[in-house]
């Protein structure tokens, strides 16, 4: 890290103090940069381009798919997971400026101690060095300082001189300072040293590797009440090896009451070497000194040590948390939707009526109404007349069921009505989650003012099976279903994550200029909220816009925004056909040059797309970049772009499973193979929905006969799998699955 050995000699000493610390941070920026090479294992110039474009304003999607030779093709997720990085070491330098100037302040800081702090790795090691120097509340060492006890403390921790500490302590006997007797003056003088010893940043350091070493986290109930919490009511495990989800459970199991926790195992390593620190070979003071490391220990490191490695556990676990809510929120996104079908949408329910939506294959609502064929009402003939009507009167192909509260009997009111169809038709089971929190929300009321809030979860229901990504962007994150421990995460870093796995999500795809909300335009790279309404505003005053340059007439949408989101804005009625495509409009005189040296033009996109492509399955990208003088990743997107204009990337997903049958709780055996889609993936395996009513569990250990670290590595949200009926809890309503062995 940064000395100032380079800025203390001769020949710096005409250089005024401004180049001074532009030099210093030119060379902070530097070591940053070391840092994130190292850390990352990346090349010194991807992550010197990627900072570089991050700092211009570019946003991540726009670097990840229009930069990738700047930064060596790093993905939206390594830049993420980089400028977090970064942006904790910039605030970690400043950190450290401001801890040096405070000290310095004081008349306090010396070379060694400023070295210390500068070559500080993280925000604790700087502020257990800054800990001394800290303004503090008034201790029992602060007001033994007062009362003219510090050099009968500095005696005894020095250990220099061997004296008569009774004979001693008289001496600092002081009715006026209330020292009234030897005992008061040597408890005022042990509360100075143990004060001492607590702030030394590197005790501090050394037994908080101590915790993570030795430690063992144990939790007690704290109540006998039975509760989720039962497995944590008698439990221990090393702090070491604790996995993320059993900390998240262990503090919201503190935090609702039902558990006691501490760490044990580490006082007497942590004695032992405070001891060995300390205490001076043949200290004439050893007696009192282990009595006052004690107290330090107990008092005053140990509740504040244990506290940060607490801490420290639960930041490593929130973050685990988000980036697993991340990715399946990420992977739900990224459905494939099912175009070309008139779809109805069915939200579950018992005494207030199933609630029904139909909407035709562009997403518009054409009716709607409300059904009881499940309890209390239990009108299964009224119900199958009224959805048969809308069925043949519509041809609806498809119906979305919620899989909330009554899903499972919706669903066999459903698979029974569908043999009275005589046209081709399916259902799908569909996540519900948000549902409720769209249908009451502003933009719902905007979308649909004249709906009732209890029918917009249909339409919503309806419109997640046609095309998830555009209807779930209008749903907080958090509140789609998908995630371990959200609530119990720090908010806004948990909102930060999932906007990035958003706007991913949607430039990834791509988005229709001309049908897209504004609740999916603002996820567009360089498209503020504001933009998007004027986005909006302006197709309803001018009509569809026709080409990508027209957006520049768009207001408060300046050429930097246009750089940004041109190329993830589709125009598919465009006389260019890039304008449908992901190549930006900076590329396109070179995607019309790989054209013509194939001997084609633009409008033979429309017209001779099959020869097309296989005159550019022969060409060499390495080539074409030579010749052109432009990146080979840059030239093979617009190739693959050119190959299948307009392609939705959400094509190669798995579909979600069609049924038209249906399984209850009571008809799986163990040992039977289903086939299922992956509803969650958590820690410790993954939920998979069977068609009964409860998702199955496959464990983390039934995922694979190899060892499997992440379930992740294994399964994606919105996978279909085949899984085995290993276990099932009738009781419990439980389904213990594997997907080992399921070759039937």
């Amino acid at each position: 890290m940064l000395t100032e050995k380079s800025y203390n000699s001769g020949e710096m000493a005409n250089i005024d103090s401004t180049k001074i610390n532009i030099i210093k941070k030119e060379k902070c920026m530097e070591q940053i940069n070391e840092r994130l090479v190292k850390e990352f294992k990346l090349k010194p110039f991807q992550v010197e381009n990627a900072i570089k474009l991050i700092d211009e304003g570019n946003t991540i999607p726009f670097i990840a798919r229009y930069r990738k030779e700047q930064t060596g093709e790093m993905s939206d997720e390594q830049l993420r997971d980089m400028f977090d990085r970064l942006n904790y070491l910039r605030n970690l330098e400043k950190r450290k400026e401001e801890v040096i100037r405070l000290i310095d302040e004081q008349g306090k800081l010396d070379d060694e101690l400023k070295n210390n702090i500068l070559s500080s790795e993280t925000m604790t090691e700087v502020e257990d060095l800054y800990r001394p120097y800290k303004q503090k509340k008034r201790t029992r060492a602060t007001i033994a300082k007062e009362k003219g006890l510090e050099p009968l403390a500095l005696i005894i921790y020095n250990q220099e001189e061997k004296h008569d500490l009774i004979k001693l302590a008289e001496e600092y006997i002081n009715e006026e300072k209330d020292v009234n007797s030897v005992e008061d003056a040597l408890t005022g003088a042990k509360d100075i040293v143990a004060e001492i010893i607590s702030d030394v940043a590197e005790y501090r350091k050394d037994i908080r590797k101590i915790i993570y070493d030795v430690g063992v986290i144990v939790s007690k109930a704290a109540k006998d009440e039975k509760s989720v919490y039962e497995m944590y009511y008698d439990y221990a495990e090393a702090v070491s090896k604790i996995p993320s989800h059993r900390i998240l459970a262990i503090n919201r199991g503190e935090k609702e009451e039902f558990l006691k926790v501490k760490i044990d195992g580490t006082d007497e390593p942590a004695l032992n070497y405070l001891n060995g620190q300390v205490i001076k070979k043949d200290s004439p003071y050893e007696e009192i000194l282990k009595e006052i490391i004690e107290d330090a220990y107990k008092r005053l490191i140990k509740p504040s040590v244990e506290n940060e490695v607490r801490n420290d556990l639960t930041g490593v676990a929130e973050e685990q948390a988000i980036k697993v809510f991340g990715q399946n929120a990420k992977k739900l996104l990224l459905q494939p939707p099912l175009k070309g079908l008139t779809v109805m949408g069915f939200d579950p329910a018992y005494r207030t009526g199933c609630k029904i939506a139909v909407i035709d294959e562009t997403g518009k609502l054409l009716d709607t109404t409300t059904v009881y064929p499940t309890e209390p009402q239990n009108d299964v003939e009224g119900a199958k007349k009224k959805l048969l009507d809308l069925i043949n009167k519509y041809n609806v192909s498809m119906i979305a069921i919620g899989n909330g509260t009554a899903s499972r009997e919706s669903e066999q009111f459903v698979a029974e009505l569908l043999k009275s169809v005589k046209h081709d038709i399916h259902y799908a089971i569909v996540s519900e989650a948000g549902a409720s929190v769209y249908s009451a929300s502003k933009l719902a009321t905007e979308e649909y003012p004249d709906i009732n809030v209890s029918l917009r979860g249909a339409i919503s229901i309806a419109r997640r099976l046609q095309d998830p990504l555009a209807e779930l962007v209008k749903i907080d994150p958090k509140s789609i279903g998908v995630g371990q421990y959200q609530h119990d995460v720090n908010q806004n870093r948990l909102d930060e994550s999932l906007t990035g796995v958003v706007e991913d999500a949607v430039n990834s795809v791509g988005v229709d200029l001309n049908t897209a909300t504004p609740s999916l335009l603002k996820y567009v790279s360089g498209v503020s909220k504001t933009v998007a309404n004027n986005i909006v505003k302006y197709r309803d005053e001018n009509g569809k816009i026709k080409t990508r340059k027209e957006l520049l007439k768009v207001s408060k949408l300046g050429p930097a925004a246009y750089t940004q989101c041109a190329g993830f804005l589709r125009i598919p009625e465009s006389k260019n056909p890039l304008d449908n495509t992901s190549v930006h409009p900076e590329s396109y005189e070179v995607a019309e040059k790989i054209l013509n040296n194939i001997g084609f033009k633009l409008d033979d996109l429309k017209t001779n797309l099959l020869e097309i492509r296989s005159k550019l399955s022969t060409v060499v990208p390495a080539d074409v970049a030579k010749e052109l003088d432009i990146g080979v990743p840059t030239v093979r997107d617009i190739i693959k772009e050119l190959q299948k204009p307009g392609r939705d990337p959400r094509e190669d997903m798995p579909k979600p499973i069609l049924r038209s049958d249906v399984l209850k709780m009571e008809d799986l055996k163990e040992g039977m193979i289903l086939t299922g889609t992956v509803r969650n993936v958590i820690d410790f395996g993954a939920f998979v929905d069977i068609g009964v009513k409860n998702d199955g569990l496959v464990h983390i250990s039934e995922m694979s006969d190899k060892y499997v670290k992440n379930p992740m590595d294994v399964v994606s949200v919105g996978d279909i799998v085949k899984v085995r009926v290993i276990k099932i809890d009738l009781e419990k309503k439980k389904v213990s699955l594997s997907m080992k062995n399921t070759n039937e």
